[in-house]
């Protein structure tokens, strides 16, 4: 009934009502043999296609199975979608591939493929490259198809002779049953000789390891009849002869397919064991299969999937870079000739992360770099109720300058693969990037609590249901000449069974049971390695790497040119940390041509050339996807973000894509990275809000994000050269916020002392003066024994100044500049507080959400008992001009701050 659509129960009825009414094919054909009409691919792959697509229609059913009993968290299924199985068929297993949420089908076959289990190409025709004009191009997008309900039924293994879904081979109560179950239906005589009769639905052959061949009759006197390997041919007494057609092979209860249905049944079970989170998400993603876990559901895993082509070519061409004698660059973790697929739903096409993500590639390719992306929309006409207009995604991808657009019904697995197979060729061979806009149906639903009916009609529920791309497929193999509908019943049956048993025994796998197993991947640190990486790069530039670095610096070493600003302790730091990492990179808006709007990074392209140093767009959203994917490409990414207030465009790049790479994939995948930012208030003659941004709350909330706030150039330089160790050993996510108006600031008390500026340490120096992630550092004023100032950034000079003029009074001051602000030096903080009993903080963010409010909770959760205060910056915007002062953190108030603390 047309009523009962959406349910689930009801999908697996309809399934398995359509495959026992396919009957058998009317002359049988080898596996090995291509499928008619030219189509590329032989009937072995068609079968493995199948196979990919129920493993994975069999796991979304197991899924609201798992969650009617409440043992299952996840419930979006790939049900409708299964055609990207043909996509995966279509690309190599070293494909690095970033997956959309339906994808079960594609990581299903792409673990096949990787285990040899996806049978050879049948000729050189198939996946060619596409001709000038696009292939396979299609203007009809018909609404979605779904399916939902509250249950879900998966087959069940039921005692011998019930059903076809009942035993398998091997199985207690299986003997004289096939994997289907049933009793095996007696052989006939004809003229003496044994001639086995077809399989019915419910039958079995004899002997449970080897279903019985099925009988064709063979025509004589006219053409030649060619037969499967391991035929066998009966002749009766009349001169009639029949051929004993072998079935098809059964499933291996321990092939590709069940390892992945593992996995996936692990994730939604919050397994511990599942292996890429570990029980953190349900994604898709195996390291040793090159996919690399998306947690988003909507389309902002595309900036990295555009940031590793571009990684991909530019280490495929230029090499990484120039190194020290004697060291060796390190290798692209994928296949020079890799490209990088990632897949997406229809409505993902209009968020801004796409959009950017689009542009980016298009924008590249225009200027004449290439980007080997192909993008995979999976188009089922619905963003969980909301509709996409009919045409509107296809005249959206078609419209992408730069993108070669392709276009396949998903439902048809032979036209499914062609095209895919033209898209990744023509993304191969000329390196640029590709969407391939896959139509497909979506059945079962959003989710499991999503009822279509509230929002679709029964007629576009059924014209649906008849497209599921699994009968499509199952309908090709009986067409062809290669399986019986009961055969293939058979096989989904014995999967079923498969899927129930793995189900089962994945319930009973540990969960994360502490927070310490929780966060263990979230972002280890590991200070002595750290350590370790800095004295060695000590050792590197002070060794066999002196000569490059005396040549790169033109004879004029930083540590000899006196005193520095920060800005120039910066950039000199950026140009050691580029001679020791052979895979940095620095970019951002005017960094390169200009040397920043700054000149922070003033002379670096000159030195290391463009392929190093270079100019992006104006989109922090695609800056940081650039950074993403060449970090998950090997490359060490220091990518610039102008300003702080630029950052906010972006920020889920960091949140959601940067921070949980470790944590959902238990480190297996990393994406070092140090972000520089240019931001903070003061600065003089150029204001508003976008250029004296404060807000840095929204950093602070990121779990397991660095945020380095370097006030002085001798902390900048070593702070640095931290954040990049830490990204080298640790695959650590820095944000390495520089304070404007401490770039060019050359004295402290007086005009004319240069007591702000400081000499850069020469490499032999460089491990002792090592800063460690989350240590501050301490300035004693006076006799330092009356109140401690904990400040930060812009606030350090402001407040050393402040502690100039009450030592005037009579009053010692202990300054703290955290220098860190996630994490925070608790520690030193609980030390430098307790010291004096008397502390003030100095917060030039704000009064809500501020730095002051994570210092004083450090100082309640520690039981500091003294005094405390806080002077911080308003809730407020920074105006421009003289108004800017109304709203900041002054001297003044942070000196009378402390007279007030010290008067109670």
């Amino acid at each position: 009934m047309l009523s009962d659509v959406t349910t689930p129960q009801d999908l697996d009825d309809r399934f398995r009502a359509a495959l026992g009414e396919l009957g058998a094919p009317a002359q049988r054909h080898d596996l090995g043999e291509p499928l008619p009409d030219g189509a590329p691919l032989t009937g072995a792959q068609a079968l493995a296609l199948f196979d990919a697509q129920i493993t994975s229609r069999l796991l979304d059913l197991a899924g609201r199975w798992l969650r009617s009993f409440g043992e299952g968290f996840y419930t979006i299924g790939s049900a409708g979608h299964e055609g990207n199985a043909a996509v995966a068929a279509a690309l190599r297993p070293t494909d690095p591939a970033l997956l959309h949420y339906r994808s079960g089908a594609f990581y299903c076959l792409r673990a096949a493929q990787a285990a040899g289990g996806f049978p050879a190409d049948p000729g050189p025709d198939a996946g060619t490259e596409a001709p000038d004009g696009p292939a396979g191009e299609r203007a009809d997008h018909g609404a979605d198809g779904d399916d939902a309900g509250p249950v879900a039924r998966i087959p069940e293994p039921r005692a011998a002779g019930d059903d076809p879904v009942d035993d398998a081979p091997g199985r207690p109560g299986t003997e004289g049953t096939e994997p289907g179950g049933g009793a095996v239906r007696p052989a006939t005589e004809d003229a003496g000789r044994e001639v086995t009769s077809p399989i019915r639905s419910g039958d079995a052959p004899a002997d449970p390891a080897r279903p019985a061949p099925s009988a064709m009759p063979l025509e004589s006197g006219g053409d030649a009849v060619r037969l499967p390997a391991g035929a066998g041919v009966a002749v009766d007494t009349d001169g009639e002869a029949t051929a004993d057609v072998p079935p098809l092979p059964a499933p291996d209860p321990d092939d590709a397919y069940a390892e992945a249905a593992r996995d996936v049944l692990r994730g939604m079970v919050a397994s511990a064991r599942e292996p890429i989170a570990g029980g953190r998400h349900k994604v898709f993603g195996r390291a040793d299969l090159a996919v690399i876990p998306t947690t988003s559901t909507i389309a902002s895993h595309l900036p990295r999937a555009v940031g590793m082509g571009l990684a991909l070519e530019r280490l495929r061409r230029v090499g990484n870079g120039r190194r020290a004698e004697g060291e060796s660059a390190p290798a692209a973790p994928w296949p020079p000739d890799a490209i990088v697929v990632c897949s997406f739903g229809d409505a993902s096409v209009n968020h801004a992360t796409a959009t950017a993500a689009f542009n980016t590639a298009g924008w590249y390719d225009h200027t004449g770099l290439r980007i080997p992306v192909l993008f995979v929309c999976e188009d089922n006409g619905l963003g969980i109720s909301v509709r996409s207009p009919r045409g509107w995604v296809e005249a959206t991808l078609r419209a992408k300058p730069g993108i070669r657009y392709f276009a396949a019904d998903g439902t048809d697995p032979v036209e499914a693969y062609r095209v895919a197979g033209e898209a990744a060729a023509w993304v191969r061979r000329h390196r640029r990037p590709a969407v391939l806009h896959l139509t497909t149906v979506r059945l079962t639903g959003h989710a499991g609590a999503d009822a279509e009916t509230a929002y679709r009609s029964p007629a576009e529920i059924a014209a649906d249901a008849a497209r599921d791309p699994l009968l499509a497929t199952a309908r090709l193999l009986v067409a062809a000449g290669f399986a019986s509908g009961e055969e293939l019943l058979a096989r989904y049956d014995e999967r079923g069974w498969q899927v129930r048993r793995i189900a089962e025994e994945v319930l009973d796998e540990p969960k994360l049971a502490s927070p310490a197993e929780v966060v263990a991947e979230l972002a280890p640190r590991r200070p002595v390695r750290i350590s370790r990486a800095v004295a060695d790069a000590a050792a590197r530039a002070a060794g066999p790497g002196t000569g490059a670095r005396a040549e790169m610096f033109g004879g004029k070493l930083p540590e000899l040119a006196g005193p520095l600003t920060l800005a120039q302790s910066i950039n000199a730091a950026l140009a050691d940390g580029m001679l020791d990492h052979p895979g940095m990179a620095v970019f951002g808006e005017d960094v390169a041509a200009k040397g920043g709007v700054y000149g922070v990074t003033k002379g670096l392209r000159d030195r290391f050339g463009a392929a190093r140093v270079f100019d992006t767009l104006l989109d922090e959203t695609s800056i940081l996807g650039l950074g993403l994917g060449a970090g998950v490409a090997g490359m060490l990414p220091v990518p610039e973000i102008q300003y702080l207030a630029y950052l906010h465009n972006a920020e889920d790049q960091l949140r959601g894509e940067a921070a949980t790479m470790r944590f959902f994939s238990r480190g297996a995948f990393r994406n070092p990275m140090v972000v520089r930012v240019a931001g903070l208030a003061y600065q003089e003659g150029f204001g508003g809000h976008f250029h004296n941004d404060n807000s840095v709350a929204v950093l602070r909330d990121v779990p397991g994000l660095v945020i380095a706030v370097p006030a002085r150039p001798d902390d900048a330089a070593p702070m640095l050269r931290t954040c990049l160790a830490a990204a080298a050993v640790d695959g650590a996510v820095s944000v390495f916020l520089e304070p404007i108006a401490l770039y060019h600031t050359r004295d402290l008390y007086a005009e004319g002392d240069g007591e702000w500026l400081a000499g850069y340490a020469e490499p032999a120096a460089w491990a002792a003066g090592h800063v460690p992630v989350g240590r501050a550092r301490v300035y004693g004023v006076g006799s330092a024994e009356d109140v401690t100032i904990i400040t930060f950034g812009n606030g350090v000079r402001m407040s050393l100044r402040a502690a100039a003029t009450l030592a005037d009074e009579g009053i010692g001051t202990r300054v703290v500049d955290l220098r860190w602000l996630a994490p925070l030096p608790v520690a030193d903080i609980i030390r430098e507080a307790s010291a004096t009993g008397r502390v003030l903080v100095v917060d030039e963010t704000r009064r809500s959400g501020g730095v002051a409010e994570g210092v004083i909770a450090a100082l309640v959760d520690a039981g500091y008992v003294g005094a405390a205060r806080r002077v911080a910056g308003l809730d407020s915007f920074v105006p421009l001009g003289p108004a800017a002062r109304q709203v900041l953190v002054s001297e003044e108030a942070i000196t009378e701050g402390a007279r007030t603390l010290l008067a109670r």
